[in-house]
C-alpha cells in the first residue's frame, strides 16, 4: 500500500498565514522605501545666481530740438534753416559724415495774439545724429555749449542716448554664468546642512537689465542705461536644485 502525505487543515492555515505575513512585510517594506524615496525627491533648495558683465555701448543717438518764433512764417522758417545749418556744421567739425545727421521732424504752430494784435508763428525742428562712433559722439556732446553760442537753444527732448545692441551675442554665456553662480550657492547650503546637490528641479531665467555702471552718467540720465556709454548687463537666474 502506497503512503499518501496529507496536511491537516490547521497546518494549512498556518502556512497560508505565514505566506500572507511575509507578503505583507515585503509589501510594507516596498511601500516604506517608496515613500522614503518620494520624500527624498521632495527635498530641494531654491537659490539665485547672478551674472554681470561690463559692456560699452556701440550706438549713440543724439537728438537736437530747437525752435524759432516770429510774426511771419517766411522769416521764421529762414531762421530755422540757419540754425539747422549751424547744427550740421557743428557735427561736420566734430568729424561726422553728412549722412550721420538727419531730419526727424518739424512742426508749425500759428495763432493770433489778441493782446498784441499780431500773428505768432512758431516753427520747431528736430535733427538727429546716429552713429556707431560712440566716443566721438560723447566728445561732441561735451561741447554742446558751442551750439548755444551759435544761436541754437536746445529745448526739451534734446539729449544723447547710448545703446548696447549686441545683447543676444552674450546672453548664452551669461545664462551659463548665472547657473554656475546658483549651483555654488546651492552647494554651500548643502554643505552647511550635510547634504549633496543633485540635478535641477526647475529653473527660471530673469530678464536682462542694462544700466550705467556705478558713477558713469553723462548728461541727464539719472544712471539709466542710455545715460552713459559704459554700461553693465545683469541677469538673475532662479534655480531649484534637488538635495540628496
Amino acid at each position: 500500500m502506497n503512503a499518501v502525505a496529507t496536511v491537516s487543515r490547521p497546518a494549512s492555515l498556518l502556512v497560508a498565514a505565514a505566506l500572507l505575513s511575509t507578503g505583507m512585510l515585503g509589501g510594507g517594506y516596498l511601500l516604506g522605501d517608496g515613500l522614503r524615496r518620494a520624500k527624498m525627491a521632495e527635498r530641494s533648495v531654491t537659490v539665485r545666481g547672478l551674472a554681470e558683465r561690463n559692456v560699452t555701448a556701440d550706438l549713440a543717438t543724439w537728438t537736437i530740438v530747437f525752435s524759432e518764433t516770429g510774426t511771419e512764417l517766411g522769416s521764421v522758417q529762414g531762421s530755422i534753416d540757419e540754425k539747422s545749418r549751424a547744427v550740421r556744421s557743428f557735427f561736420a567739425r566734430a568729424g561726422f559724415p553728412i549722412n550721420a545727421v538727419s531730419d526727424t521732424g518739424a512742426s508749425v504752430n500759428q495763432f493770433f495774439d489778441s493782446n498784441r494784435q499780431q500773428n505768432v508763428v512758431t516753427v520747431r525742428r528736430r535733427l538727429q545724429l546716429r552713429t556707431a562712433d560712440v566716443m566721438r559722439a560723447r566728445a561732441a556732446f561735451a561741447r554742446q555749449a558751442d551750439l548755444i553760442r551759435a544761436g541754437v537753444a536746445l529745448e526739451e527732448g534734446s539729449g544723447i542716448v547710448y545703446s548696447f545692441t549686441k545683447l543676444n551675442a552674450i546672453k548664452p554665456q551669461m545664462v551659463a554664468e548665472g547657473t554656475r553662480s546658483a549651483r555654488q550657492s546651492a552647494e554651500q547650503f548643502a554643505k552647511d546642512s550635510g547634504t549633496d546637490v543633485g540635478g535641477i528641479k526647475s529653473a527660471t531665467q530673469g530678464y536682462f537689465s542694462i544700466g550705467a555702471r556705478d558713477g558713469d552718467v553723462d548728461g541727464e540720465g539719472g544712471g539709466s542705461a542710455g545715460s552713459s556709454p559704459f554700461q553693465k548687463v545683469r541677469v538673475v537666474t532662479t534655480i531649484d536644485f534637488y538635495l540628496r
